[in-house]
């Protein structure tokens, strides 16, 4: 049986698609979907999280979330297929979006393509020169406004852009360590937006550097959980609130045991929808929480 929540997404993304919600049109949100479908919190959130990683939706700092402003329709070949590097490439996107970066193999982006690995050798001269091309893409696929924004708010705008590079390409934040970046124009660009932010305030290069790397460290930390949930549920067959609910009884032993006081009176207190785990959201508060630990005002001065 499918799960609600795919269910549920299935139904938001017809909607989408037929246009009955076009692009800037607010998507119900997770109270709502809850409501609507009467189901838990949890598994309405789960379902709007699905949308966001299919590129169909995005959330909107301080706002609601909304359905994208290019939505990806199903691809459907006609006819002869013209290989370029760049077709090979977003082919090896296409597998790694849908099955994990394990999937993407030469032979697998042939096949794709209906052409022999061979053919393919030709413009890509093996895997990692294919997953190079793959994340050089990925990474160069926004583009930032030329207007003057404030220092805060082109850290805010750097850190959003990668945010939802890796909800479209769960794969891309596992792709290397933080302290070995790949030297790759698509990457840099994001690089050369936080300097720009920074540069003018009197930091030494070594401190510009470091925030630029927390910046990095913090959005790419976060979206790592993006592919880890899924592989979990590839792995259990739960949701993320089935799981929940699966170690309900463990929790109410842990709350009833009365070692941890403050716990179980948070727990006790929140309403009777629980905790509403949204990592959009988590993630908007932690980007606050870091850049004002920074101390960069949204003037886009630091602070004295």
């Amino acid at each position: 049986m499918e799960s609600p929540y795919l269910r549920i997404a299935a139904e938001l993304r017809r909607r989408i698609q037929t246009g009955e919600l076009a692009p800037g049109d607010k998507v119900p949100s997770t109270r709502a979907v809850a409501r609507d479908f009467k189901v838990a919190p949890a598994t309405a959130a789960r379902a709007l999280a699905v949308l966001k990683e299919e590129g169909l939706a995005e959330a909107r700092p301080r706002s609601a979330t909304v359905v994208a402003a290019t939505v990806s329709r199903p691809r459907r070949r006609t006819g002869r297929v013209e290989l370029t590097r760049e077709g090979i490439v977003r082919e090896g996107i296409a597998i790694a979006d849908a099955e994990g970066l394990g999937a993407v193999t030469i032979r697998a982006v042939a096949a794709r393509l209906g052409v022999a690995a061979a053919t393919v050798h030709r413009h890509v001269r093996g895997r990692d020169e294919l997953v190079r091309g793959m994340a050089d893409l990925a990474y160069g696929e926004s583009r930032y406004p030329a207007d003057t924004l404030s220092r805060r708010e082109r850290l805010e705008t750097v850190a959003r852009t990668l945010w939802q590079i890796y909800r479209r390409h769960p794969w891309l934040p596992h792709l290397t360590p933080l302290d070995r970046p790949l030297p790759l124009p698509g990457l840099l660009q994001h690089g050369e937006q936080l300097l720009r932010a920074l540069d003018g305030l009197g930091l030494a290069p070594e401190a510009m550097l470091t925030i630029e790397v927390l910046i990095y460290a913090y959005v790419q930390g976060f979206a790592v959980h993006i592919e880890r949930e899924a592989q979990a549920m590839s792995a259990t067959g739960l949701s993320s609130d089935q799981w929940l609910d699966a170690q309900g009884r463990a929790m109410n032993a842990l709350v009833a045991s009365g070692r941890y006081p403050l716990f179980t009176k948070t727990i006790m207190r929140l309403d009777t929808e629980g905790y509403d785990f949204d990592l959009d959201d988590l993630f908007e508060t932690g980007l606050q929480a870091l850049l004002d630990g920074l101390r960069i005002e949204a003037s886009g001065q630091p602070a004295s």
